[in-house]
C-alpha cells in the first residue's frame, strides 16, 4: 500500500510540515487525512518511494547491529 506525505494548514492556521499516511491510492489517504483533519487544507502531498524507505531501514538495521558487535 503507498504512503503519501502531506502538508498542510489546520481550520485553526497552525501548519503540519508532514503528515505520512497509507493509502489504497491518494483519495483514500486524503479522506484519511480529513477525517482527522477536518476542514484542513492540504497546502502539498507526494507520494513516498516504498523502496527507499526499506534501503533506508535495512542501513539502519546493519548500522546498529555494527554498533552491538562493537560493545
Amino acid at each position: 500500500m503507498p504512503k503519501f506525505d502531506f502538508a498542510l494548514t489546520t481550520r485553526d492556521g497552525h501548519k503540519i510540515e508532514s503528515i505520512q499516511i497509507f493509502g489504497k491510492d491518494l483519495a483514500d489517504a486524503e479522506r484519511k487525512l480529513h477525517q482527522m483533519y477536518r476542514n484542513c487544507q492540504v497546502t502539498q502531498c507526494k507520494t513516498l518511494d516504498p523502496k527507499k524507505e526499506v534501503s533506508q531501514s535495512a542501513d539502519i538495521e546493519d548500522l546498529l547491529s555494527l554498533i552491538s558487535k562493537h560493545h
